[in-house]
């Protein structure tokens, strides 16, 4: 006889809303915030001229962790009230 296992977990954190999507991001400031690994950088200018450019996004934050494999700094988590979007990414 053979078991399989599902090891995915499918439970939801209780209590977490996600937050409000602007209609538009014209006008608005969207923070990035990096892993710090050299992969971000050009994906992440990239995302920032698009933004820019087509989008109308008034100003972009670019703040990087100081450990790439932790959560985010506080004083980078204290921001985030600051900006309309966020956009985080992983350089690997």
């Amino acid at each position: 006889m053979i078991h399989v296992l599902d090891p995915t977990n499918e439970m939801k954190a209780a209590g977490i809303a996600q937050a409000a999507r602007p209609s538009s991001l014209a006008g608005k400031t969207v923070g990035f915030i990096s892993n710090g690994k050299e992969g971000t950088k050009a994906y992440f200018g990239h995302l920032d001229r698009m933004l820019r450019e087509e989008l109308g996004v008034a100003e972009v934050v670019w703040r990087t962790k100081s450990n790439y494999s932790a959560p985010a700094d506080a004083h980078i988590v204290a921001e985030i009230n600051n900006w309309h979007a966020v956009v985080t990414g992983v350089g690997d």
